[in-house]
């Protein structure tokens, strides 16, 4: 079975078939699918629809893009939406959260506070953080080590085996992709390769993110199994060799998981 650790199912462009997508995974034996929040726009909905599927998990931050618009209460409103959490097996962490340098109308000081604060709570919860490290794999690595958070996932990472290691050692798990399945992506299969199997985590991204037989199209969670199978390949591992060990890898990045498939 398999772990999607990275989905946003909750995105328009699943609102005509949201339900079938999640069957979907079900049947291509994607076991647990993880949403995580963007905003406080969508705490309620990802919460709600984690519940609604079968093998759905939840967690909930600001994503840096999304800092354009939030509002300092928001941090507030977050801090109460995750006490009132903590107790639901469904709820496994904070995030998306981040920093992003890759769009360049995304206020830095704005998007550091919010991902400083952010952080913060996630030491006060003992609770572990999806991080989005798009071309600020350092900055979210010190932000990381600042505030003492030990344990979560460095989605899409795409980074260089130095910050790999330095993501490995601050006890982060790295999230791949529909990236790794394009032969130009070269960097990345190489991380996939080289690194410790123990580092690694299956995601999708979807609906972003395609693997290379879906390009420009949507991405679903289903591809998860897919994805890894080309993770395997690269690794000379047996499909079922990745499948467990990256979703070992998943459970002990957010083992509230583990609690919440009981």
């Amino acid at each position: 079975m398999w772990i999607d650790t990275h989905c946003h199912l909750d995105a328009a462009e699943f609102d005509a078939d949201r339900d079938a997508v999640a069957r979907g995974a079900v049947q291509a034996g994607v076991s647990r699918i993880v949403i995580p929040a963007v905003g406080r726009g969508n705490f309620g909905s990802v919460r709600t629809l984690a519940h609604r599927i079968e093998g759905g998990a939840y967690a909930l931050g600001i994503h840096p893009l999304f800092t354009r618009d939030a509002h300092e209460d928001d941090l507030a409103v977050l801090r109460r939406e995750i006490e009132g959490s903590l107790e639901d097996p469904r709820f496994v962490g904070i995030g998306e959260i981040g920093l992003d340098y890759f769009m360049p109308d995304v206020d830095d000081a704005r998007q550091r506070f919010f991902y400083e604060a952010q952080l913060a709570l996630a030491r006060e919860f003992e609770l572990p953080v999806i991080c989005h490290v798009r071309k600020s794999q350092d900055l979210v690595l010190k932000g990381l080590r600042a505030a003492g958070v030990k344990q979560g996932i460095a989605h899409a990472f795409n980074g260089s085996f130095q910050q790999a290691r330095a993501f490995i050692d601050q006890g982060m798990r790295l999230g791949f992709g529909g990236n790794v399945t394009f032969e130009r992506a070269r960097q990345i299969r190489r991380l996939a390769i080289e690194l410790p199997l123990e580092a690694l985590v299956v995601e999708t991204d979807s609906p972003d993110i395609p693997p290379a037989w879906r390009y420009k199209a949507r991405n679903t969670p289903d591809q998860t199994a897919a994805i890894g199978a080309v993770i395997a390949e690269l690794r000379g591992l047996t499909v079922g060799q990745l499948a467990v060990g990256t979703t070992a890898n998943a459970l002990a990045a957010l083992p509230r998981l583990a609690v919440s498939s009981a």
